[in-house]
């Protein structure tokens, strides 16, 4: 375990212990209308890729399906690394300073991921290593809620205006992400030492979640992750990331990138990625879900999951647009029935 998570560990949270130790909560899991009043959640599930050199924005300019090269120093971003057939192997929150490009994803799929980047550097000047337990950035801490922005500022932190925008000072940097329940989401990424004085106060007035917590948020973003059980199964736009921001169609070539354009301007998909709830606690990335007009084919896949403190889980599902008007089942057509709710942006009118 990280010192971060040692010291959570010793503060009450309910640890478990995989290929990606994971905070999952401090005894309960926190509801929807907890994350909406507002909550704090640390964060030990995703890890850190640091990607440092005078040619690391262009080296990943040329690998992600986002714009890095033109990535500003206050500036967050999605992206996604594709096979070259275009389906996804990753996606990720990134960002830079003058030294570094950042890239955040799911520690159970990091190694590899950085094993498979490190492949394509070649004569680049660029260089990657695992930041995920770096001193000064091991300590990550999620906030959100209509509560949350003012508990950050009390704590005197300086917080970005808009959403995918940065500031970095002395006390770590604070990422504001997309909004969830109609308020800011932000990631605060710090020192250890920082963590164990921010997270107690702000879970003075917040709610106090983990993993678990932020993800849920996350989902009610409409922002999806992909993971391990999901890599390989989804276009970008099949989960939204286009629509996200998290594609660029005016950079130059990627792995995968003929296929992505082709999708997006010859409307051949006709899926997208929907918010449903579930009454059932043990959905996971990667089930499949049926409806009973078609019971014998899958119609889509869940990419995240999440429990939504009410005994069930609530769910970012991939699936044909057709079926959204259906009666659409978790595992077989006669499994957990799902309840879709409104996506927090539209689903554009293209064919996909």
């Amino acid at each position: 375990m990280s010192n971060w998570t040692e010291y959570l560990a010793g503060h009450g949270a309910r640890v478990h212990i995989d290929e990606a130790t994971q905070v999952e909560d401090f005894g309960r899991s926190l509801s929807t209308a907890d994350l909406a009043a507002g909550f704090v959640a640390p964060v030990t599930d995703l890890g850190l890729i640091a990607v440092s050199g005078e040619d690391a924005a262009r080296f990943l300019h040329g690998q992600l399906t986002n714009d890095v090269e033109h990535l500003g120093l206050n500036e967050a971003r999605l992206a996604g690394f594709c096979t070259p057939k275009g389906r996804l192997q990753a996606t990720f929150l990134m960002w830079r300073d003058p030294e570094t490009v950042w890239l955040q994803l799911p520690r159970a799929i990091q190694a590899p991921l950085q094993k498979r980047l490190s492949m394509f550097v070649l004569r680049a000047k660029a260089k990657l290593r695992d930041a995920s337990e770096e001193d000064a950035v091991g300590a990550v801490i999620g906030i959100g809620g209509a509560a949350g922005e003012a508990a950050l500022r009390a704590q005197g932190l300086d917080l970005p205006a808009a959403p995918y925008a940065t500031l970095a000072s002395e006390r770590g940097t604070v990422l504001r992400l997309a909004d969830a329940f109609g308020a800011p989401r932000f990631l605060w990424i710090g020192a250890t030492a920082a963590g164990e004085t921010l997270l107690p106060a702000l879970a003075n007035t917040l709610a106090l979640g983990g993993n678990a917590a932020w993800h849920l948020a996350a989902i009610h973003a409409g922002v999806p992750q992909v993971t391990l059980a999901t890599q390989e199964q989804f276009v970008p736009q099949m989960i939204n990331l286009e629509l996200l921001g998290g594609v660029n169609f005016k950079k130059g070539c990627y792995p995968g990138q003929e296929i992505v354009a082709r999708s997006q301007y010859l409307g051949k998909l006709k899926r997208r990625t929907a918010l449903a709830s579930v009454e059932n606690a043990a959905a996971r990335a990667g089930d499949e879900v049926f409806s009973t007009a078609d019971p014998d084919q899958p119609c889509g896949m869940v990419v995240n999951a999440a429990p939504n403190g009410l005994g069930g889980a609530d769910l970012l599902v991939e699936m044909k647009l057709a079926a959204l008007e259906e009666d659409v089942h978790l595992g077989s057509s006669s499994g957990a029935p799902l309840r879709f709710l409104p996506m927090p942006y539209a689903l554009d009118a293209l064919d996909l």
